[in-house]
């Protein structure tokens, strides 16, 4: 099965997954305040459907539209935009004759249920799996800097270290760049020494501009050999695997970031390796450099466990029994959504360019892994549920914040929105809707054709 059908597959089982039970929010406080559901559908069924039941009174259906799901509540200005059922009068079991705190919750079911269900995940990830991480400031000698350009934009150079993003302490290293992206100010140490240093405030869209580089912060690690390649210029040198090169004509070296440049400055020439065997023993070794500034050798070969246990940096395993879980899943689920918002704000601001990002169904979809990865899936589904949250109690008319705007502004003046009013506001909301879908999408054409 191909990675992109794998991709595919997942997407729209997280995608079914959430839009149920999101509309579940909105289906259980109204049956419980005896409000009558009409419909209740996965996906959008304009013209017909690939499945209807009626049970009791409400028909449950699936869509052929993959942009949303629905319920249909009685009595209420919604998708349906049913006017002609709002020109008769008011039944008690239609939403319209319920007091404004019952309308509320019911509206507010959909992403309360949606920052519920991410929580959860994350406490069932937290309680199955723990976490392992390399702590941030745990580094020997800081982290190594892949794109110089990228680097320099940002102020860092290989060898230094980020403790902290806005005056928030950076527990695991993996978490530096998402940090970065959404941050205004870090916190650096160079040489034993610590300094603010300001993020540009265009920084997210440098990144996006070659997406093969975003990962440009990485571990530091030595020149350690893991065999010769075939066809190599040096077969014939006694490279032995889990060789340490500790010198390159007698210049100490630690790091494979080191060995580079030298073998830059002797392309074409024969140099000294000292190397450290496994057996403890130091050996020195002649090779020659080819003109692409290599010596023939494969390199690494180690485990993240090894590289710890050498003391380049330190791994560290949180365990939670369920109790221990519950808070840490919480503590992921707020973060994650502060950490959405900050993002959702560089968006609104033009200077950023990160409006770039913006992504549609190409851009969900490429989130989830290309091959199946349970962990990845359901913290994906969870970051994507919490994204639902955030993104239906916008106060858009036709999103679950529109209907709360109205909602609350009827309770502090005592006066309800005319169903004209709403009708209006519904469809108004829908063209904002529209435009959005066209320019998120239209971001996932454009990166596809000319990136």
């Amino acid at each position: 099965m191909s990675p992109i059908v794998i991709q595919v597959i997942q997407f729209f089982l997280s995608l079914s997954l959430l839009i149920v039970l999101h509309e579940l929010g909105h289906f259980i406080p109204a049956k419980i305040f005896k409000t009558r559901v009409e419909k209740f559908y996965l996906f959008f069924d304009i013209k017909f459907s690939l499945f209807k039941k009626k049970i009791g009174e409400t028909v449950y259906g699936i869509g052929w539209l993959p942009l949303g799901g629905y319920v249909k509540i009685a009595g209420m200005i919604d998708e349906s935009m049913d006017t002609e059922a709002m020109k008769e009068e008011p039944k008690e079991w239609e939403f319209r004759s319920k007091p404004a705190w019952q309308r509320l919750i019911i509206m507010l079911g959909g992403v309360t249920v949606n920052f519920i269900l991410a929580v959860i995940i994350y406490v069932g990830l937290a309680f199955a799996y723990g976490d392992e991480y390399v702590p941030a400031d745990s580094l020997k000698d800081g982290f190594l800097v892949t794109e110089k350009t990228l680097g320099d934009k940002l102020g860092v150079q290989t060898g230094d270290k980020i403790i902290a993003v806005d005056g928030n302490k950076i527990e695991a290293f993996r978490n530096i760049l998402p940090e970065i992206v959404y941050g205004e100010t870090m916190t650096v140490v160079r040489d034993g020494k610590s300094f603010e240093q300001d993020i540009p405030v265009d920084f997210i869209a440098t990144l996006s501009e070659d997406k093969d580089k975003v990962r440009f912060l990485s571990y530091r690690l030595p020149f350690i050999i893991k065999d010769v390649a075939e066809g190599s210029v040096n077969k014939d040198v006694d490279f032995q695997p889990f060789d340490e090169v500790i010198k390159v004509n007698g210049t100490t070296v630690a790091y494979v970031d080191q060995v580079k440049p030298i073998l830059e400055a002797n392309k074409g020439k024969e140099i000294v390796l000292t190397v450290k065997r496994k057996s403890g023993d130091i050996v020195d070794l002649k090779a020659q450099v080819s003109d692409e500034a290599t010596i023939g050798v494969h390199i690494g070969g180690l485990t993240m466990q090894q590289y710890a246990e050498m003391g380049y940096f330190d791994i560290k395993t949180k365990e939670y029994d369920f109790l221990e879980s519950i808070p840490a899943g919480v503590d992921k689920g707020i973060s994650t959504l502060g950490n959405y918002i900050k993002g959702m704000k560089k968006i609104f601001n033009p200077d950023t360019g990160a409006y770039k990002e913006v992504g549609g169904f190409a851009a969900i979809g490429g989130l989830f892994p290309e091959s199946w990865n349970w962990p990845v899936f359901w913290n994906t589904t969870a970051f994507i549920s919490i994204i639902l949250a955030f993104m239906n109690i916008l106060p858009i008319p036709a999103l679950d914040g529109g209907h709360v705007a109205f909602l609350l502004y009827e309770m502090v003046t005592g006066r309800k929105p005319s169903d004209k009013f709403l009708e209006y506001a519904q469809m108004i909301g829908f063209f904002i809707l529209i435009a959005l879908l066209l320019f998120a999408n239209g971001n996932d054409v454009y990166k596809w054709l000319f990136k």
